[in-house]
């Protein structure tokens, strides 16, 4: 049913039951397959998207066509919500990971129904302000911190997202986590092997032990060089 994945998404908490039947009456219900463009950088911004299954990446191409991944998306994540309030075009492209179900929200239908509903555009609001500091610190990391650091910011950040600490999962390639990182697989690929050597972590395949948490703190602050 589609009121009750409207229930689960963080964006819409706290509505009631009309506020989602009204939802329910907009939504556009989406099946992608993986590879699948969703929008392009330039298209005009006709709405925002929410990932009800599978994952969705926003990039952007470099005029040498070097990729730039800003977010992997996940289950309940919305994304293009900055369309509603800003009427331009989208800044970025979206592509499906894999197999993958969104809901879409056209921008004009959605502007009327949160105008009869306040909660649910402050709702939004803090939803922009979560991705406006996620932005920040990635910009932060990619400008000022060295790549050994980047890896290990991004390795916690996972760790805190699991119920064990020590233990994480790459849900990405290493090749679309060197895009997010903004280095190469070549590069990743030589880090990953040194912080396994000084026993920073110990990986197998996707699964990372982090082995040294106060190590890897010490990187991601520019404390400590690998």
């Amino acid at each position: 049913m589609i009121i009750e994945e409207l229930e689960k998404i963080s964006l819409f908490q706290g509505l009631t039951r009309e506020h989602y039947a009204e939802l329910g009456k907009i939504v556009v219900d989406r099946q992608l397959q993986r590879g699948q463009f969703i929008f392009y950088e330039g298209d005009d911004a006709a709405g925002f998207y929410v990932v009800i299954s599978g994952r969705v990446k926003i990039y952007k191409l470099s005029f040498e066509g070097k990729e730039q991944i800003l977010h992997i998306l996940g289950q309940g994540e919305p994304f293009a919500e900055v369309a509603v309030f800003s009427g331009t075009v989208y800044p970025a492209n979206a592509m499906a990971l894999e197999k993958s179900r969104i809901f879409f929200f056209a921008k004009d239908a959605f502007v009327r129904l949160i105008g009869q509903n306040p909660s649910l555009s402050m709702n939004m609001l803090a939803t922009l302000s979560l991705r406006l500091k996620q932005f920040t610190h990635m910009i932060e990391a990619l400008s000022l911190k060295e790549v050994p650091g980047r890896l290990a910011a991004y390795l916690l950040l996972l760790s805190r997202q699991n119920e064990s600490n020590k233990s994480v999962k790459l849900n990405v390639t290493k090749t679309q986590l060197a895009s997010l990182l903004g280095t190469i697989p070549e590069t990743l690929s030589r880090i990953l092997t040194r912080m396994n050597k000084q026993q920073f972590i110990e990986s197998r395949g996707a699964a990372i032990t982090l082995l040294d948490l106060d190590g890897l703190n010490d990187l991601a602050n520019g404390l400590r060089k690998l």
